[in-house]
């Protein structure tokens, strides 16, 4: 059942993709099914693959701590730990729980800070950063690589909801674009900057932690 939902969903975000090519005035609906087609993608993965509810709970703690500290933040513009307990999840539990522990983030946060059309595409953001972080775990297992890797990764999650906003709700001109993305340009800066801070200060701490639950739920007992 996974399998079909994944490629069902992989087709209505297709078929939708192709509703904004051909019918531009209804980007911002047309965008949204591709996000939630593509959400639900991403759950039909996560249930394929091998799962325990230690495993589940982790998840859920991980994420509800880092929608807590977006929400702890959310005085200070751009500054929140989503990217880093994202991306540190995707370094030592794989890009299952990476992408999991993103995408709760947004979507338990999104709950106290206001749910709307980004909320799918927050998740997909945050989501995406875990994976990449199960990509280049090799590279990431070191605090400065880690914390360059997480404020790149900063300005690429706020480009790209710079980017939905702007073909959702605004012209679809070079000029709009520029305007888009030159308004939001110290906020992505403020939001690469305080992933830079958050991942030098306690990034390795917390793949170490990681690190070692993860040891433990591999361990099998052998009787003697």
């Amino acid at each position: 059942m996974p399998r079909l939902v994944l490629v069902g969903a992989a087709a209505a975000a297709f078929a939708a993709s192709v509703w904004t090519a051909l019918e531009p005035r209804y980007a911002a609906l047309s965008l949204l099914l591709v996000a939630g087609s593509l959400v639900l993608a991403g759950v039909a993965w996560l249930e394929t693959g091998p799962s325990s509810a230690q495993q589940i709970a982790l998840v859920a703690t991980l994420g509800g701590i880092a929608a807590a500290g977006r929400v702890l933040f959310a005085p200070v513009p751009g500054v929140q730990p989503v990217t880093v307990i994202a991306v540190v999840a995707g370094v030592s539990l794989g890009a299952r729980s990476g992408f999991a522990v993103g995408a709760v983030a947004a979507l338990a946060s999104n709950a106290f800070l206001g749910q709307g059309p980004w909320t799918p595409w927050q998740m997909l953001a945050w989501g995406g950063c875990g994976v990449v972080g199960a990509l280049a775990a090799p590279l990431l297992r070191r605090r400065v690589p880690l914390a360059l890797a997480c404020f790149v990764l900063g300005f690429a999650f706020s480009g790209l909801m710079d980017l939905w906003e702007w073909y959702s709700f605004y012209p679809h001109t070079w000029a709009a674009l520029s305007v888009q993305m030159g308004r939001g340009a110290w906020f992505d800066a403020s939001h690469a900057a305080g992933n830079l801070v958050i991942a030098l200060a306690a990034g390795p701490e917390l793949r170490r932690m990681l690190d070692r639950y993860a040891r433990r739920s591999r361990a099998e007992v052998v009787w003697a």
